[in-house]
């Protein structure tokens, strides 16, 4: 039977923590091993597998790093990880860490569903567990799934879009046409429309997660065409679409981590998904003898796990931001449901 855990017990946990600043990842990553931090012996040890956009993508993974690094620092637990360079590695190096005897396995990225499950069936004392997917009633119990909800804060920066945007002309960039990107997509349809109904957004995907050079050339295309805000959530893909903002001094809105740093004077905004806060408190829970397999964990704006960035007021008005913060303690107290499928958006009409 499907097993969720409640907000509430969410709500209780991620108060345990709050992730600041941003961290490097190791020097050296061989390729078949995990770059691994030793502490004690007898310590816990936890692994990741990257998706293709590896841990230096300033975006999805490496908030994934930044976590395991705060459960090295603060729980002393070891840590490593495996970069994939393409799709046909997760087999083989989730293989690697089960080798190297980790207590916990971490799948970064939907991308590897098939192969963590795989995984766990061929090794069912083995723990793991993955980043954007729910297994849903198949969920093996030594499998733990981790979703969030992306639909919120992609309203939010939507709210910022639609407020900011001086030419009613605002573009969204996805990696994939996939359900967790399409998350992303539809609220921030949903927060453009309900802050500027008179605002076009142009929808393009790269398909890929791993190809700045492409999401620059969409980018530059749609601010070619009079688009003067972009919302990318790609990946490195998107790192492309920051690139042309810089270049052309035009508006883009970040994604997963508080990318600000990149382009301080072109990046308004990003959605923050939180997969550092999720990395670090299965670690504590894991160290408290706590492991809920055969479960999916969701994280929201009500569970700290998803916001907008806190670098938002450089850019932002501060008569935009109140209204924003209005719309969100709206959506963390029930009163607005923000729409994460095509059909709950077009439900709203």
């Amino acid at each position: 039977m499907k097993k969720r855990i409640t907000a509430l017990f969410l709500a209780s946990i991620m108060g345990i923590m709050t992730l600041a600043g941003c961290s490097s990842a190791p020097a050296e990553t061989p390729a078949e091993e995990p770059a691994a931090e030793e502490t004690a012996a007898e310590s816990l040890k936890i692994s990741m597998v990257t998706d293709v956009g590896g841990v230096k993508d300033q975006s999805f993974n490496q908030s994934a790093w930044e976590g395991l690094e705060k459960a090295k620092a603060d729980l002393g637990i070891e840590i490593g990880y495996i970069e994939s360079k393409q799709d046909a590695d997760y087999e083989p190096n989730l293989e690697t860490l089960v080798d190297g005897e980790n207590d916990l396995i971490w799948g970064v990225g939907f991308k590897m569903a098939d192969a963590i499950l795989a995984a766990a069936g061929n090794y069912p004392e083995q723990k793991y567990a993955i980043i954007d997917n729910d297994y849903a009633d198949a969920t093996p119990d030594n499998v733990l799934g981790v979703l969030f909800k992306e639909e919120e804060p992609s309203y939010l920066v939507g709210l910022i879009a639609g407020k900011m945007t001086q030419s009613n002309k605002i573009g969204f960039i996805g990696g994939m046409d996939v359900p967790v990107i399409n998350r992303f997509r539809f609220g921030f349809l949903a927060g453009v429309k309900a802050a500027n109904p008179d605002a076009v957004v142009d929808v393009q995907f790269v398909n890929a997660f791993n190809d700045p050079a492409k999401g620059k050339a969409v980018a530059n295309q749609m601010y070619a065409s009079g688009v003067d805000i972009i919302f990318h959530a790609a990946g490195d893909s998107g790192n492309g679409a920051i690139e042309a903002a810089k270049e052309q001094n035009k508006w883009v809105i970040g994604v997963d981590r508080d990318q600000n740093d990149l382009a301080p004077d072109n990046v308004i905004t990003s959605a923050v998904k939180r997969v550092d806060n999720a990395m670090f408190n299965v670690a504590k829970e894991l160290k408290d003898g706590n492991f809920a397999g055969g479960t999916t964990i969701v994280f929201g704006l009500a569970e700290g796990g998803v916001d907008i960035a806190p670098t938002t007021s450089k850019n932002v008005p501060a008569d935009i931001l109140e209204f924003v913060e209005a719309e969100k303690q709206k959506i963390i107290n029930k009163e607005i449901t923000v729409p994460g499928t095509e059909e709950a958006f077009n439900s709203m009409n």
